[in-house]
């Protein structure tokens, strides 16, 4: 069966942020049922990058995945404040309209959808590329109860409140997302899917042969298991070739589909 998808790009003028948002949606039918999964994505412009639509096409002529809406945010100039964690700021007091960001997608995005297209959600997740993904995973793990999944691309887990190069950094410490989720609750709906590729860095700020971006991972991951998470909980993909590039996420996305609405 051959699959059209659907597009449409609307602008929000939001008041939490002072500006307009751009927000692609995708939907893989031209009728919208009234209820629906829905999976928002930070740096919707890199979707026009990777050919979305492609992307979709695929999954869904395979018949692999059940039907979603599809909505990517499009970042504005100042995304290295917006995709920070709301509630710390970062070494270079970056992250300082997270909390914003947090409540247009809460309390403008999420409303706007529901009612521009009168769609209760079933399901609503949240997934992003580097900032972006760690922006998805601070904004889920901070609100559980409005989600259910987050996939996390290349994740900017590194994002840090005292610099590496001062002698009072350790990793266990100062490494925001992972006390996020060190003093958080656990949360058993929760599902999480993690994406690093051997090619994302090379930086290696502890010498142990391992890049920052897998290291930082892993020992989230471990911080999740920690918090009572199972294995089945999480998904781990690592692409031996893979790069901190939208080629690189391109290619992850379907198994994260496969992963998160696989039939």
């Amino acid at each position: 069966m051959e699959f059209e998808i659907f597009t449409e790009t609307k602008i929000l003028v939001s008041a939490f942020l002072e500006r307009e948002v751009i927000v692609d949606i995708y939907f893989p039918e031209k009728e919208i049922p009234d209820r629906a999964n829905l999976l928002l994505i930070n740096d919707g412009q890199d979707l026009r990058t990777m050919g979305f639509e492609n992307v979709l096409k695929d999954v869904y002529e395979e018949n692999k995945i059940s039907q979603l809406i599809y909505v990517g945010i499009h970042c504005g100039a100042d995304r290295r404040n917006e995709y920070g964690t709301a509630n710390v700021l970062n070494e270079n007091g970056l992250g300082a309209k997270a909390g914003l960001y947090t409540q247009f997608v809460l309390q403008e995005l999420l409303p706007f959808i529901s009612e521009n297209y009168k769609v209760t959600f079933l399901e609503k997740s949240f997934c992003g590329f580097s900032l972006g993904g760690l922006s998805a995973l601070d904004i889920v793990w901070n609100h559980p109860t409005e989600f259910s999944k987050v996939g996390v691309f290349s994740g900017s887990l590194w994002w840090r409140n005292v610099s590496q190069d001062d002698p009072d950094f350790k990793e266990e410490k100062h490494r925001i997302m992972h006390n996020e989720i060190r003093k958080g609750n656990y949360y058993p709906w929760l599902k999480f899917f993690f994406e690093t590729g051997t090619l994302d860095e090379t930086a290696d700020r502890n010498n142990n042969g391992i890049i920052d971006s897998i290291d930082d991972t892993v020992s989230l991951i471990d911080e999740l298991i920690r918090k009572g998470y199972h294995k089945e909980d999480i998904i781990y993909l690592e692409l031996p070739d893979g790069k901190h590039d939208v080629n690189t996420w391109k290619r992850a996305f379907p198994t994260f589909l496969q992963w998160g609405w696989g039939k």
